[in-house]
């Protein structure tokens, strides 16, 4: 039962949960428990406090059932263990049986220590001053028990005191455990570092604060003393603790960072696995908050971790393959590792293959499991992202801001999350970033061997370094593709479900190249074999096909429209084929196609194909069942894309989607008035259902007004706009812009209550809020016109700054730039007085858009703006050239207003100054105005 006692530093990426944690329920109405607990005054006496014999035997009783592992007995001790908390000295008794009842066995002690730890939590503020000094002075006699149980279930009791801001109500905490470090007892010494490290983990922050006087100045040189103890636990144990304090910089830390390094050294080669482990990590902290220290020595210490990365402890191994990410993101990186790269190199790919434990874990033996249902505690639980509103720009579809999820996360998500074949896999696609083609020199002659290895697990890892070094080598891989790629076409069919399904992965890594190739030549060959998987009989090949070929569509686009209908044979069958876990990533394949190819999708026999299938599941589905949420996001895509198509399906599907965000307000309002009884709703319920409604807008336009004219979306979504949830009012933002365009005689009326709520959301620090509000307003401009005037002044000064704030994301720029000119179009003589303001980032962020309506009604703003205030744009006046140039080809009357400009510029400086003028041009520029303008 005992915590995990190796709890990752706040760095690490995947945080281990603590084990032993005892379930607390709600505190359930019952009548009182019979049990005899002689209440004592809490009197300071401690030592006079004895417990009552019947009720300590009760106690004993109830924390041997909490071991059943039957749920019923366990639901009952919970309860009767909540009623206990009424008395004041029951949690006398837990600490009594954890520190003096040695007579019991050892899980029984300890886990009456971690129902006072949850009791603690919970409830630490109400213990009566008599209880909380009997439970402080017992944990501090004890620290040293003799058992290693005993003692770490003591450590995490007085380091949850301390985290519930005891450390400045128990001065004698901290010099007393620094005082039983000196004991000449092991276990002593032992047990006060083991919670000095957990309160290390927990309190860092206050340790390092005036609050308590600075204690650090005095426990770090204390703890260094400890790096050279005869004991590894206890070397351990300091090393964890001066750890705690390195990514924070601490003071009294960076005071001693030379011997804390050079104690590092000093224990590079320690025979324990712990030490080794926890050295490692230290160093990889250093990297990131010292380098300059760690330089001078920088040969040795990539030498000693290269060693290390082939430690014989995985746990080792791990924390110093770490050590490479963390180099990759230095500046130094390329300069102080190019002399290692063909040592380190095989080092990486030898990490990668699958370990024996790996390949038990994964089942790797089990080929066909097709039928087997999922365990549901396998299924991660999904999270919606809202709907954020992009402009398209030249030569690609919608700009994303984040990367989406291609990193090498995509295979044996099962074993523990993060392992030594993910953090080398992840080590060398960073390192291939850095090095570029640089790094094939040392990978290419270990894939040749690899790639045609007769052992599948050597094989297996060689597609992986493959598909691992596909984002940073793409050039230098390009020679050695049309090879390759026929090769890893062939290996999708290969008797091994863990080599079918990493080839899934590794082929979708190269998507872009086999798309920009003759379709007949790849891509062809590669969607046929690929459509085969997402048939496969092995799930975890089903999943690896599914999501390779949603990035396939992403990069293939209208290519694929040829073969839709054979693809929606295979996507359609797959949904009477996959359990659970994978439909939901059969949707996610599904709405990417829809995204790609659009309104192709939009024919009588695709829709028949397609529809049934969706409708049918979204028909079984309950409206609390979480599976909604991929599949809303998948129909959104295909409303969107099928159009006037989805007009049978559209009622049903819209007026559940009304009451969906119905429901989940009304319960939202009933928990915030009545938090006790009601529990709050899951708020991706109504954000899945907001965006849906968007698609249909979107998809369908006009038509939608009916359904809107007959339900209160409107009311809804002005409640939702003023959500504390900020993705609950990003999506209600896109839906208002989306309605706006489809049926805005609807929105009219609401206009001047929405007005305020947008303005006061224009706030760049939630960028999707902002970026989707500013749309908005961009929208309804566009439909109010000259009536837009009154609502000016709520907006105008926010759109001004955020287009003129540093590090301002693309997306958000371009929004705001269009939205002021849309302004500026409709109501020039509010807006123009400012155009000094902003003309040069709005010149700057619109350059790069494609042609399109959005970007047309923004110039003809900004020429209107012009028009009224030339003074306005004198200073500036090469970025409006530069922005004028951006159009392929605009319509007639606009490039009109761009000749008038252009032309009355030139006449009013005179064609001297005009030539000097545009001398500064760049060539193309000037050539460009020359052609389409004539200056």
């Amino acid at each position: 039962m005992s915590e995990n006692p190796d709890r990752r530093s706040h760095f690490h990426r995947k945080s281990a949960t603590a084990v032993g944690e005892v379930r607390t329920g709600r505190r359930p109405t019952v009548s009182k428990p019979r049990v005899c607990i002689r209440v004592v005054s809490s009197s300071k006496m401690e030592c006079e406090w004895k417990p009552d014999e019947q009720g300590l035997q009760q106690i004993l009783q109830l924390l041997k059932e909490s071991q059943s592992p039957d749920t019923s007995t366990q639901r009952s001790v919970q309860q009767r263990l909540e009623q206990l908390n009424q008395y004041p000295d029951f949690n006398n008794y837990l600490i009594f049986v954890l520190t003096k009842l040695k007579s019991e066995d050892e899980p029984t002690r300890s886990l009456s220590g971690l129902i006072l730890k949850n009791n603690v939590k919970a409830h630490y503020q109400n213990f009566p001053n008599g209880v909380s000094d009997f439970i402080k002075s017992e944990c501090l006699q004890n620290i040293g028990d003799s058992s290693p149980l005993i003692r770490a279930t003591v450590g995490i009791l007085i380091t949850t005191i301390a985290s519930k801001g005891e450390l400045q109500n128990w001065p004698e905490l901290l010099p007393k455990l620094c005082l039983l470090l000196d004991s000449e007892d092991y276990n002593t010494c032992e047990g006060a570092f083991g919670a000095l490290q957990k309160i290390c983990e927990d309190s860092a922050e206050i340790l390092d604060s005036d609050m308590l006087d600075r204690p650090l100045n005095i426990m770090i040189p204390k703890f260094l003393q400890f790096f050279k103890h005869s004991s590894p636990k206890i070397r351990s144990h300091a090393i964890a603790c001066v750890n705690q304090f390195i990514i924070s910089r601490t003071q009294a830390l960076m005071l001693h960072i030379d011997p804390f390094i050079e104690n590092l050294f000093a224990l590079a080669t320690d025979e324990e696995p712990e030490v080794r482990k926890n050295v490692c990590r230290a160093l990889v902290m250093l990297l990131e908050v010292r380098l300059d220290r760690l330089l001078p020595h920088m040969h040795n210490i990539i030498e000693y971790m290269l060693q290390r990365t082939q430690d014989q402890d995985e746990n080792v191994a791990l924390e110093a393959c770490e050590f490479w990410l963390t180099l990759a993101e230095q500046p130094v990186c390329k300069e102080v590792l190019c002399g290692h790269l063909s040592q380190l190199t095989p080092v990486l790919v030898n990490g990668m293959k699958y370990s024996e434990i790996d390949i038990i874990l994964l089942k790797g033996d089990i080929e066909e499991d097709e039928a087997i249902p999922d365990n549901e505690q396998d299924i991660r639980p999904r999270f919606h992202r809202s709907r954020t509103v992009a402009q398209q720009h030249e030569g690609d579809g919608i700009e994303e801001d984040e990367d989406e999820d291609d990193e090498l996360d995509d295979d044996d998500d099962t074993i523990s999350d993060w392992n030594l074949r993910k953090c080398s896999a992840a080590a060398l696609d960073v390192l291939a970033n850095v090095f570029r083609d640089d790094l094939l020199l040392h990978i290419l002659p270990l894939l040749k061997e690899l790639l045609f290895h007769p052992e599948w697990v050597v094989k297996e890892s060689g597609i992986l370094v493959l598909g691992a070094i596909a984002e940073g080598c793409m050039q230098g891989m390009i020679p050695y593709l049309p090879e390759l790629i026929p090769h890893l076409v062939q290996c999708l069919s290969d008797k091994k479900a863990l080599v079918r399904s990493i080839t899934c992965w590794t082929l979708s890594r190269y998507a872009h190249w086999v798309v920009s190739q003759p379709p007949d030549t790849y891509l062809k060959p590669l969607m046929t074999e690929l459509l085969k998987r997402i048939l496969d009989s092995n799930k975890r090949v089903q999943e690896a096909a599914c999501s390779a070929f949603a990035t396939l569509e992403e990069e293939a686009c209208t290519e694929l429209v040829p073969y839709l209908a054979f693809i929606l044979d295979t996507l359609v069958f797959a949904f009477s084929k996959y359990q659970h876990k994978n439909l939901l990533i059969l949707y996610d394949a599904i709405g990417t196609l829809a995204d790609s190819v659009g309104h192709h999708l939009n024919k009588p026999e695709y829709i028949q194909m397609l529809m049934p299938p969706l409708i049918q599941k979204w028909n079984q589905l309950k409206d609390e069942d979480k599976d909604l949420f991929p599949l809303l996001e998948c129909l959104s895509s295909v409303a969107t894309a099928l159009q006037s198509g989805f007009l049978p399906y559209c009622e049903p599907v819209y007026q559940r989607c009304v009451n969906l965000v119905q429901k989940t307000l009304a319960q939202a309002m009933l928990h915030q008035s009545q938090p006790d009884q009601y529990e709050a709703p899951d708020k991706d319920f109504m954000i899945v259902a907001l965006d849906l409604l968007s698609g249909l807008a979107e998809g369908l336009g006009g038509t939608i007004e009916q359904l809107v004219a007959r339900s209160n979306i409107l009311t809804l979504m002005y409640q939702c706009m003023q959500d504390k949830m900020p993705e609950v009012r990003q999506s209600s933002f896109a839906l208002l812009g989306d309605l706006t365009k489809a049926c805005f005689q609807h929105v009219k009326p609401c206009i001047a209550d929405f007005m305020p709520i947008l303005g006061t959301n224009l706030n760049p620090e939630l960028i999707s809020v902002c970026n989707n509000a500013t749309w908005a307003i961009g929208e309804i401009s566009i439909q109010m016109g000259p009536e837009m005037q009154p609502y000016i002044a709520m907006v105008l000064h926010q759109l001004v700054e955020i287009i003129n704030r540093p590090n301002t994301p693309k997306t958000l720029l371009e929004n705001t730039a269009i939205t002021i000119g849309r302004l500026g179009y409709v109501c020039p003589q509010e807006v123009a007085p400012m155009l000094q303001q902003f003309i040069r980032p709005w010149c700057s962020s619109l350059r790069n858009i494609r042609d399109n309506e959005e970007k047309d009604s923004a110039f003809r703003g900004i020429c209107t703006m012009i028009s009224v205030n030339p003074g306005g744009v004198v200073q500036d006046f090469i970025f409006f050239c530069d922005a004028v140039a951006s159009w392929v080809n605009p319509k007639e009357d606009l490039r009109d207003m761009f000749y008038k400009i252009l032309h009355g510029f030139k006449n009013q400086v005179g064609e001297e100054n005009w030539r000097r003028f545009s001398d500064q041009f760049p060539l193309p520029l000037k050539e460009r105005l020359a052609t389409f303008y004539g200056v």
